[in-house]
């Protein structure tokens, strides 16, 4: 089994959609690891973006996703990683595939509901960012 994160985003949250989003990911074979809600302050959405400062959404992704708060969630399944990206579908909601999490709940390509992992070393070390050993459960009871 492999695990995964997700951060359902301060948008998705503020609109009540929650656990909406986490309904959806059950459906589609994860199985909840962690999960707790946060506010982000500006210096740990720096930290947790900073592969993105250079880029020109980096200001407005860090002003985002400390607009309130967000759930972090680490899954697991069978080729997590993979399997995540394509049940949330593409970054842009007008893009993304009819039954992904983003073409239900996303509003825009800035405020797209949810973060998953691109990779299963991003993974481990978004998962240690917000999660520490003790907090991952090894089973679901």
């Amino acid at each position: 089994m492999e695990r995964t994160l997700a951060i359902i985003k301060p948008d998705a949250v503020q609109a009540g959609r929650a656990g909406a989003v986490l309904g959806h990911l059950e459906g589609a074979g994860f199985t909840t690891r962690a999960l707790r809600m946060t506010r982000l302050s500006q210096q740990q959405a720096e930290a947790f973006y900073a592969v993105h400062r250079e880029r020109p959404f980096f200001s407005s992704l860090v002003r985002f996703m400390t607009s309130g708060p967000c759930i972090p969630v680490v899954l697991e399944r069978e080729d997590a990683v993979r399997s995540l990206r394509e049940t949330i579908g593409a970054t842009d909601p007008a893009e993304a595939a009819d039954g992904t999490v983003r073409k239900l709940y996303a509003e825009s390509k800035e405020r797209n509901a949810i973060h998953a992992s691109d990779s299963q070393d991003n993974a481990r070390e978004e998962i240690g960012f917000f999660f520490s050993r003790s907090d991952l459960l090894t089973t679901a009871g």
